[in-house]
């Protein structure tokens, strides 16, 4: 009877651990519905474009995030986020850029990233 519930006992953590690493993998995907950002932010079509391709890559980079040691975390997200932050503010207006670092900010603390 030990035997039966320690081996019950480990394969509930062992699931509860996949839980908790699929769970952190999902919190690293950045994708948006571009429609709703445009509309959100107000964008032109040519800045919609822009935002999709620089959005691609930190989604790219946020999945480097993900599939990183928890030690390189930290510094690989805070690189992430910057390149991001910089590339938008050469394509959003005063604005527009101060209600992405709204959203952003938001979507990373609700994740659990922040």
């Amino acid at each position: 009877m030990t035997v039966v519930a320690l081996l019950s006992m480990t394969m509930a953590f062992a699931e509860d651990e996949n839980l908790n690493s699929t769970n952190s993998l999902q919190a690293y995907k950045m994708e948006v519905n571009y429609y709703k950002l445009g509309e959100a932010l107000d964008l032109s079509s040519d800045q919609l474009e822009a935002v999709k391709d620089i959005h691609h890559e930190f989604c790219a980079n946020m999945m480097s995030v993900a599939a990183a040691n928890k030690e390189a975390r930290p510094a690989m997200m805070k690189n992430a986020i910057n390149n991001d932050l910089r590339f938008m503010r050469s394509v959003l207006n005063k604005k527009q850029y101060k209600r992405y670092l709204l959203l952003l900010n938001t979507t990373l603390v609700n994740r659990g990233l922040l």
